[in-house]
């Protein structure tokens, strides 16, 4: 049985053999050795352009993101400060993991300590799954707005507001403890080489010369107490939305209606789909090369935030007008 938590399916196919890698016996080693991207090391400098801008990308938006909704008043409500929160995470969740893979592609700095490596761990896990308890808490933000207009103010007051942000925070923080706890209890006797360029569960774990059929059970009861458990709120959010949206008179009203809902959408796709595409990788792709399997990762752990503040920049038009005056007045 294989774990699969969210962003980190496609570890499970990175389990690194050992006659390719250092054998000499030691017990828990200080530090780990990171490899970046196997087998494509050549092309490390080359490759840190396109992750680097990404990431360049990511912490402008969502910092303009934080900007706008702390000067803006009249964006001072339950759907910007669930936007503040995401960005966030998405800011956390970047910043945890793609630092140290430009260090290892720009420097070669590959060693990392057992306790940076296990707290990068916590910070993966934690806020991908941050991540999703977020865009639960928009879609009951857009059933509200949606199905009870009248009664949005008086049900998602700012106390209710924080109170959700606070759940989904301990939530994930505490389901995601276990993580380092169990990857430091296993003994590491063979190697301390990760192909990978961070430290999640799985790539860790399976460098242990111990039975770690304990870490893949709990990650498939996160998988679904976390995952499937928001994947099912918000799909029941949008059933209550769609009925409330078909029933409106007008077509242009129906659309209208919709049209508030299009960023949200963008955002679940942003984060599910690369998870969708994972675990068809993970069932179908044995033969993929392991680099690929890697950069799928990577590729991952950015999509999401890079994505995010353009969407609700684009699509939300107080946050748009908000920038364009911003620039008005810079240029005047």
């Amino acid at each position: 049985m294989q774990e699969t938590p969210l962003y980190f399916r496609v570890e499970h196919l990175l389990s690194y053999s050992m006659s390719e890698s250092n054998t000499t016996d030691f017990t828990n080693p200080s530090n780990f050795i990171l490899l970046g991207i196997p087998g494509m090391e050549a092309a490390h400098i080359w490759m840190s352009i396109p992750f680097c801008a990404l990431y360049a990308i990511a912490v402008l938006g969502n910092f303009t993101i934080l900007f706008i909704v702390r000067r803006e008043p009249s964006l001072h409500g339950p759907m910007f400060y669930f936007l503040c929160m995401l960005a966030v995470t998405d800011l956390v969740m970047c910043t945890s993991t793609v630092p140290k893979m430009l260090s290892i592609f720009w420097f070669n700095s590959r060693e990392i300590s057992f306790s940076a490596c296990l707290t990068q761990m916590y910070f993966i896990h934690s806020f991908s799954a941050m991540e999703s308890g977020i865009l639960v808490a928009m879609a009951f933000d857009r059933y509200v707005a949606i199905c009870h207009p009248l009664r949005h103010s008086t049900i998602l007051t700012n106390s209710v507001v924080a109170k959700i942000g606070l759940g989904v925070m301990l939530r994930s923080g505490i389901l995601a403890l276990p993580y380092p706890f169990l990857a430091r209890q296993w003994p590491y006797c063979r190697t301390n080489i990760i192909p990978h360029f961070c430290c999640g569960h799985i790539a860790v774990v399976n460098l242990a010369c111990a039975d770690i059929r304990i870490s893949s059970y709990y990650g498939l009861f996160v998988l679904f107490s976390e995952i499937g458990i928001d994947v099912f709120f918000i799909a029941v959010s949008y059933a209550q939305i769609l009925r409330a949206i078909f029933c409106l008179p007008t077509k242009d009203a129906r659309l209208k209606t919709f049209g508030t809902c299009i960023s949200h959408i963008c955002a679940i796709l942003a984060l599910y789909i690369p998870d969708f595409f994972s675990s068809l990788i993970l069932r179908f792709g044995h033969n993929v090369p392991r680099h690929f399997l890697v950069l799928i990762t990577s590729v991952y752990l950015l999509v999401p935030p890079v994505l995010h503040p353009i969407i609700y920049g684009v699509r939300t038009k107080q946050i748009r007008d908000r920038l364009l005056q911003l620039f008005t007045h810079k240029e005047t």
